[in-house]
């Protein structure tokens, strides 16, 4: 059994789709919508920047989602390799969900960039400038990094915000209680906490205003039918259910994605094959969480060309 799985933030970089958009009308076209639909030139900040541009989270999410579409309609129309035939479940890290629900018909690209951009603006304007923070944890696993978020937390928001894979957890929440988790890493037998470079505490309670945008947002445009199942993130279990996804995508904004548990999940589910479209971040992840399973993370025209022959 295969699942394909979609990025998440952090994955972006200056140049991204560029190559595929130079070689392929199938990429050009997905680029070209989402820049159409947004209002604004969002292909042309991935292809030149600059950085901090495409880091902002409001271009992050939708430019992330549109490499990963591009990829995967160069992988279907021009090799004629559909998803829906050669995958049995999707999952995607974070804003990647939207991805997925995207590359399996639930949401329209043009609504998926749309709900991104809005995703990026909420989730930005939840928490002011300079209040939130994240960091990671490395050599830690989840009890240890529960343990720690306790105890840094001292009446403010300290909560795991990523469960990525057994050696690498994120914490979000407000500075103080994050800078006093980087501290204390070492009484917990943690090895690093580091502190990410981004512009917002995601996933976790401060996000609350951003959940509410979101849930006005889909109650306008609810995602339809899938056309293969989810594994979602704030559960790490599967749905197909229109409904159950709408709701779940509302709680995924203040909760935890369980990638490491979701991975594991996929592979009791018969999942032996993982094919990563857009990036090359999760797909490790996935390895390092589930063990003994075959990742392709596919980027390039040529391991896309790839990946269709040997599928």
């Amino acid at each position: 059994m295969r699942a394909f799985v979609f990025p998440g933030q952090g994955s972006q970089k200056v140049g991204m789709g560029a190559d595929l958009a130079d070689a392929s009308t199938a990429a050009r076209e997905v680029f070209q919508e989402v820049d159409e639909v947004l209002g604004q030139h969002l292909s042309r900040i991935m292809r030149e920047g600059p950085e901090d541009q495409l880091t902002l989270t409001e271009n992050a999410q939708p430019a992330i989602m549109a490499n990963a579409i591009a990829t995967l309609r160069v992988l279907e129309k021009d090799f004629g390799v559909s998803l829906v035939e050669k995958g049995d479940f999707v999952a995607g890290h974070s804003l990647g969900e939207y991805t997925a629900l995207c590359a399996v018909g639930a949401f329209s690209l043009a609504d998926t960039a749309r709900l991104l951009k809005l995703r990026g603006q909420s989730m930005q304007a939840a928490v002011p400038v300079g209040q939130g923070a994240m960091a990671a944890l490395l050599g830690a696993d989840i009890a240890k990094a529960t343990a720690l978020a306790e105890a840094a937390a001292e009446g403010q928001v300290c909560s795991v915000a990523n469960d990525n894979d057994p050696g690498q957890v994120v914490l979000s929440g407000h500075r103080e209680a994050i800078e006093r988790a980087i501290a204390l890493v070492k009484e917990h037998g943690i090895k690093r906490g580091v502190s990410l470079p981004v512009s917002a505490p995601f996933h976790c309670a401060l996000m609350a205003p951003a959940a509410d945008a979101m849930a006005e947002a889909l109650a306008a445009t609810p995602p339809g039918a899938l056309r293969l199942p989810l594994f979602a993130n704030v559960t790490a279990a599967m749905t197909s259910d229109p409904a159950e996804v709408q709701r779940l995508l509302v709680e995924q904004v203040t909760g935890r994605v369980r990638w490491r548990e979701s991975a594991i999940a996929m592979h009791e589910a018969g999942v032996q094959h993982f094919i990563e479209l857009g990036g090359k971040v999760v797909g490790p992840m996935i390895k390092r969480s589930a063990g003994d399973v075959e990742i392709t993370s596919v980027v390039t025209m040529e391991e896309i060309e790839a990946l269709a022959k040997a599928i």
